[in-house]
C-alpha cells in the first residue's frame, strides 16, 4: 500500500487542509478495519485473509499516524502530540513520529532530545540495562518520578546484580516515599558494591570519599558534588551493617561527611565517627561535631553570642508530657527530625501544643517559642545564609504573608519586586545584615565548629539576629531558570565548598 509523499509541498488552503485530514484518517480506519478483521478470520478459522500481515500492516498504521501529525504540527500541536504518541505505540521503531513529537512542545531541551533517543534504542534494544540506567537517570534530573522507577525496576528484573541500577532503584524509592523497598535496595546494592563511583574527574588528582546513611537525614549532594575536579566515590552506610574499612581507605584521599541531620542520624553518627577515626583521613564536617547540632543543642551553642537569638526550646520525649518551660504562648511545635514545613504549627499556649504533642506519643517533639520576626510592612522575610571553611555566603531570600515562610511555597516566582529585593541581598547582604549581625554569624561559625552548614535566620524588631535553626543538611540546588540572578550567587557556593575539599586533601 501507498501513502501520498510527504515531501511535496503542503496544500495551502484550509478546504485542501481538512480534505487531506480526513483522507489520511480513513486510511487509517480502514487499515485497523483489516486489521481486525484479519485477526477474527484467524480466530475462526477463516483463511481467506491468510496472505494478510497484520505486522506489516501495523508499520503501515504507525506512518498514518505519524502522516496525520505532521498535517496537525504547527496548526493543533495538541492534536499532533497524540498522533505522534498513537504512531509510537504502534511502532516504537519509528524516529521520524519520536523526533516531531518534540516539535510540539514549547520549548524542547536537550534532556528532552537525549529521552527521545534512549527511547528510541530501547525500543530496538529493550533489555539493555545501560540505556535503561541512562534513561532513569534522566528521569530522576527532570522530577519525573514514576518514570524513572519505571527504568530502574526494569533494569533491575534484567540484571538482579547491577549495583548501579540497585543504588538508582533504592535512591528513587526513597524519593517516592517507598521506605521498605528502598532501605532493600539500598541493601542489596552495599553487599554487591560497598562503595558507589559517583563521578571520576579527567586527570583528578585524589578521590573524595563520601559517606552517607540512607534514611538518617544527609547533606544532599547532587548540585554540591557535580562537576568536581576531583574523583567521588559514595559509601552507604547501615547501622547493622559492618562497613568495609580496608575497601574505605581505598577509595578516598579526604572524607566528607554527608551524614549531617543530628535527629534523623542519632542512631549511625556513633558508628559513623568510629568510622573516621579508624580511616584516619582528613575529613569535612567531623560527625561528632554534628551530634552537637540537634535543634536543643544549637540552641545551646549560640545562647550566650550577642545581638543573636535563637528560640528557647525543650525536646519532649516520645510519650511524655512538657515539662515546665521557661516560656510562655504564643509557641511553636514539630516534631524531631523534620524540616520545612512538615507537621510544624503555632499555638497560642503550651497546653493548646501539649495536645498537638500527645496526638503524635511515637515521637519526639520540639516546643519552642515563637519570635514575631515581622517586617515593617508586615511581610516575614527568611533568609539563607551557607558557610564554607569561614566564608559566609547569600543563599536566598524567603518573603512570605505569614510566620511559616519557605521559599517554594511563597508567592517569590510570580512577584518582581520580591525577586528584585532577593537579586538586591545576594548582591549585597552588607546592606541588609549590619556590622553588628556579621560579628554575630562570626560566633555563630565559631560555635558550630563545622566546615559546611547553612543557617535559616531573620531580624527581630529590636534588629537582632534571629536564628531559626542551624545545620549541614540544607540544600542547595541550581534549578533557578525562572530566576536567573541566583545563578551566579549559587555557582559561588559550589565553587567554595569544592575548593574546601581540596584543601582538606592537600592538609592530609
Amino acid at each position: 500500500m501507498t501513502t501520498p509523499d510527504s515531501s511535496k509541498p503542503a496544500k495551502n488552503t484550509d478546504a485542501d487542509w481538512t480534505a487531506e485530514v480526513e483522507a489520511c484518517a480513513q486510511r487509517i480506519a480502514d487499515l485497523q478495519g483489516k486489521v481486525a478483521a484479519a485477526v477474527a478470520a484467524l480466530q475462526l478459522g477463516d483463511e481467506s485473509m491468510a496472505g494478510v500481515e497484520p505486522g506489516a500492516i501495523t508499520k503501515e498504521i504507525a506512518l498514518g499516524y505519524a502522516q496525520l501529525g505532521d498535517l496537525y504540527l504547527g496548526r493543533e500541536n495538541d492534536r499532533a502530540a497524540i498522533c505522534y504518541a498513537a504512531a509510537l505505540k504502534f511502532d516504537p521503531t519509528l524516529w521520524r513520529a519520536r523526533m516531531n513529537l518534540l516539535k510540539t512542545k514549547k520549548t524542547v531541551t536537550t534532556d528532552d532530545t537525549t529521552k527521545a533517543f534512549l527511547y528510541g534504542m530501547l525500543a530496538d534494544q529493550p533489555d539493555n540495562v545501560g540505556f535503561l540506567n541512562q534513561l532513569g537517570r534522566l528521569h530522576h534530573k527532570n522530577y519525573e518520578i514514576d518514570a524513572a522507577l519505571a527504568c530502574f525496576r526494569h533494569a533491575v528484573e534484567i540484571a538482579p546484580g547491577n549495583a548501579d541500577s540497585l543504588y538508582w532503584l533504592a535512591g528513587v524509592e526513597q524519593l517516592a516515599g517507598e521506605a521498605e523497598a528502598a532501605a532493600q535496595s539500598y541493601r542489596r546494592a552495599a553487599e554487591i558494591r560497598p562503595v558507589i563511583k559517583f563521578s571520576a574527574a579527567k586527570d583528578a588528582a585524589f578521590a573524595a570519599l563520601l559517606l552517607f546513611a540512607p534514611f538518617a537525614g544527609n547533606t544532599p549532594t547532587e548540585y554540591l558534588m557535580a562537576e568536581t575536579p576531583f574523583a567521588v566515590n559514595i559509601a552507604p552506610l547501615f547501622p547493622d551493617l559492618e562497613p568495609a574499612v580496608e575497601t574505605l581507605k581505598r577509595s578516598g584521599d579526604v572524607v566528607v561527611n554527608f551524614v549531617s541531620d543530628a535527629d534523623q542520624g542519632r542512631a549511625i553518627l556513633p558508628q559513623v565517627a568510629k568510622l573516621v577515626g579508624q580511616l584516619g583521613l582528613p575529613v569535612v564536617n567531623p560527625p561528632e561535631k554534628i551530634r552537637r547540632t540537634a535543634r536543643e543543642g544549637v540552641a545551646a551553642l549560640l545562647k550566650d553570642i550577642p545581638d543573636c537569638r535563637m528560640a528557647k526550646i525543650a525536646r519532649i520525649p516520645a510519650g511524655e508530657g512538657v515539662p515546665p518551660v521557661s516560656f510562655q504562648g504564643p509557641v511553636l511545635a514539630r516534631p524531631a527530625g523534620t524540616h520545612g514545613g512538615d507537621r510544624f504549627e503555632k499555638f497560642d499556649s503550651i497546653a493548646a501544643a501539649e495536645k498537638f504533642i500527645r496526638d503524635n506519643p511515637d515521637k519526639d517533639h520540639y516546643l519552642m517559642e515563637y519570635i514575631d520576626y515581622a517586617s515593617a510592612d508586615g511581610k516575614f522575610r527568611k533568609y539563607r545564609f551557607i558557610f564554607i571553611d569561614g566564608q559566609i555566603l547569600p543563599y536566598h531570600l524567603a518573603i512570605g504573608n505569614g510566620w511559616k515562610v519557605h521559599h517554594v511555597t511563597t508567592n517569590m516566582f510570580e512577584t518582581p519586586w520580591m525577586q528584585q529585593e532577593e537579586e538586591a541581598f545576594l548582591a549585597a547582604p552588607e546592606k541588609v545584615f549590619t556590622e553588628k549581625h556579621y560579628a554575630a554569624m562570626g560566633k555563630i561559625n565559631a560555635a558550630m565548629g563545622l566546615d559546611y552548614f547553612g543557617i535559616d535566620c531573620g531580624i527581630d524588631k529590636e534588629g537582632s539576629l534571629v536564628v531559626f535553626e542551624a545545620n549541614a543538611a540544607m540544600l542547595v540546588h541550581q534549578q533557578n531558570e525562572t530566576m536567573p540572578y541566583k545563578i551566579p550567587y549559587v555557582a559561588a557556593i559550589r565553587k567554595a565548598f569544592q575548593e574546601m575539599v581540596v584543601r582538606r586533601a592537600k592538609s592530609g
